[in-house]
């Protein structure tokens, strides 16, 4: 009987026993310390419904309407054991020497299969293939289910692709050649980091899950990131406001504004030198002041999207005349900003204050009814839970909004850390994005429950007199200030289609263009990288589709284009402003504190 074969030399490493012990006790103790902090807050919690987002329902409601047309079904079911069959034979030529094409390719830019052995070895290539056939089929089924309410037909589709991503075989250790390699050659000490790194996110979200995207101890913000030379020179409950340092002796008559979403902080507009608009803005000879939203707690409970306009914008435009001397601005809001800086202006058209004189919209929703995925987390049930957990604390935690953006990209910013971190034992790489990404903020309950109800479920923001701000019905369409807005082609958030729509509410001399990319990587696409092209259109027909289609597409940054319509606007220039020289004293060094409370 022949000897049985050896491995090299190398070519599996045995841990050591004493500092795997070590290990294996060191998890112990911590799995413990996590199952009781996660018990504890369930208590707290009270008793949660098994199924608050009503997941199985929709699906019972799905399965209903398949059953009743059953050919469909059978179709599908046939159409997928051929290409199964197909699979099978083609692998079994492959296992034979002999050529075998694929039955399916898989989009060349899905990084979960881009090891070569996910192609090059027989098995795995057929891992990959079966599971892209079965989540075909799967994503084919749903889509197949006629009759369904469309709100329950995109939570069938939302949550099936959720299950289809999860199901992938690179997100399991067996079914991974890479992870299975780096086992090899570790002798595991990859799965033991991994379980480490685990233990270490349950432990930062309390018994949650909290992945950890990035290296949080390379930043530091007004150190490394964050860091345009400016000063507070004013504070309220709700937010500092910051005026950067001027870099050119002339200045732009006009100040400028910006008025960041309260749900992320605004230095996604001051990472780097490199990609900071707000550096950016200041060269190109704007005095530029910007909002830095507090991360509120149960005493700001009560603060209400009212609350925010009046602390926020009203205080902020008083504040800029009070610093410069200048009751008229150029104003910018980005996302949830841009959705308050809109009303904000039609409360203000309807009081007679006209010191916002051009108002850029990156990426905002004005009119609500096709705001992409993030509707399926709008509906009754889920609001009463959602504003029951909120009436609680106070607020919404800002790791759950988090997690909630980040299902809307699970392969990129939930599974792709999955196997990075805990499979193959990796730590998460430094990266600014991910970083501010991971700085989330909470949000106060009254102002977010205003907020979910009236644009999203209700989209009441578009109808004239649909909301009330501090007691004045606001219209929209009252505003005829010059618009810019500045949509992205893949954003998930935001739809640019939707977002089209405003230019249609508001009534002034507006624009329209459209960035390649997301929701972040298409605004902040500095001229310098030049890494996104954008699209043009003058004309501003009714459907967006239409301004697609003759659109031109430009290489480059829209950055310029921005920069040349609102100069155009009013090209008057003024000795450059130093923070402080002006009737408001410097309170701290930008970024200022607020934007350092970290959640806990």
């Amino acid at each position: 009987m022949a000897e049985p074969t050896k491995p090299e030399a190398g070519a599996f490493k045995l841990p050591d026993p004493t500092e795997f012990g070590r290990s294996m006790a060191d998890i112990a103790e911590r799995s413990q310390r996590i199952v009781a902090e996660w018990l504890r807050r369930q208590t707290e919690s009270g008793l949660q419904s098994p199924d608050p987002l009503n997941i199985g329902g929709a699906f019972m409601e799905m399965t209903a309407k398949l059953m009743s047309n059953p050919t469909k079904l059978m179709q599908a079911q046939l159409g997928f054991w051929q290409d199964y069959m197909s699979l099978w034979q083609n692998t079994a030529r492959r296992l034979l020497g002999m050529d075998g094409a694929p039955v399916i390719e898989g989009d060349p830019k899905d990084r979960r299969f881009k090891d070569d052995a996910w192609k090059e070895n027989e098995v795995f290539d057929f891992i990959r293939q079966s599971y892209l056939l079965s989540a075909r089929f799967i994503q084919d089924v749903v889509k197949q289910a006629d009759g369904l309410e469309p709100h329950t037909a995109q939570k069938v589709d939302f949550y099936a692709r959720q299950f289809v991503d999860a199901m992938s075989p690179s997100n399991f250790l067996l079914t991974n050649p890479e992870v299975l390699r780096k086992t090899v050659e570790t002798g595991g000490e990859n799965l033991l980091k991994g379980l480490k790194n685990l233990l270490g996110d349950l432990e930062r979200g309390k018994g949650e899950l909290r992945i950890k995207m990035t290296d949080m101890d390379a930043f530091r913000i007004g150190e490394n990131i964050a860091v345009t030379p400016g000063k507070v020179v004013y504070q309220n409950e709700l937010m500092q406001l910051i005026q950067y340092t001027p870099t050119t002796e002339k200045a732009l008559k006009r100040p400028l504004l910006i008025v960041p979403p309260w749900i992320n902080k605004f230095y996604i507009l001051d990472l780097r030198p490199k990609n900071s608009f707000v550096r950016w803005a200041v060269a190109q000879g704007h005095t530029v002041f910007i909002i830095s939203w507090v991360n509120p707690d149960e005493r700001l409970a009560q603060k209400g999207f009212e609350d925010y306009m009046k602390e926020g914008i009203l205080e902020a435009l008083s504040a800029i005349e009070a610093a410069t001397g200048e009751d008229g601005v150029n104003a910018i809001g980005y996302c949830l900003g841009g959705t308050l800086l809109a009303s904000s202006q039609a409360w203000m058209t309807a009081h007679g204050d006209q010191r916002i004189k051009s108002a850029t919209f990156f990426v905002t929703l004005m009119d609500f009814r096709e705001c992409g995925e993030l509707g399926v987390f709008i509906d009754e049930e889920q609001l009463k839970m959602l504003e029951d957990k909120m009436n609680r604390r106070g607020y919404l935690d800002g790791s759950e909004m988090a997690t909630t953006f980040n299902m809307l990209r699970a392969n990129d910013l939930i599974w792709s850390f999955v196997v990075n971190n805990y499979l193959l034992g990796n730590d998460p790489f430094p990266f600014d994005l991910l970083y501010w990404n991971s700085d989330s903020t909470r949000m106060p309950a009254r102002m977010h429950s205003f907020y979910l109800r009236n644009m999203y479920q209700e989209n009441r923001l578009r109808e004239p007199g649909g909301i009330s701000l501090a007691d004045t019905p606001i219209d929209l369409r009252q505003v005829k200030v010059p618009a810019y807005f500045i949509s992205t082609r893949e954003d998930h958030i935001a739809p640019w289609r939707s977002t089209y729509y405003g230019t249609h509410l508001l009534q002034g001399e507006n624009r329209f263009v459209l960035a390649a990319s997301g929701h972040i990587a298409g605004v902040v696409n500095p001229p310098e990288g030049g890494k996104y092209s954008h699209w043009i259109n003058t004309d501003l027909p009714e459907q967006p589709e239409d301004w697609f289609k003759g659109a031109t597409e430009i290489a480059g940054s829209w950055w310029p284009d921005w920069q040349r319509w609102v100069t155009a606007l009013d090209k008057r220039q003024v000795k450059a402003r130093v923070p402080g020289d002006g009737k408001l004293p410097v309170l701290e060094d930008a970024p200022g504190s607020y934007v350092k409370v970290l959640l806990t």
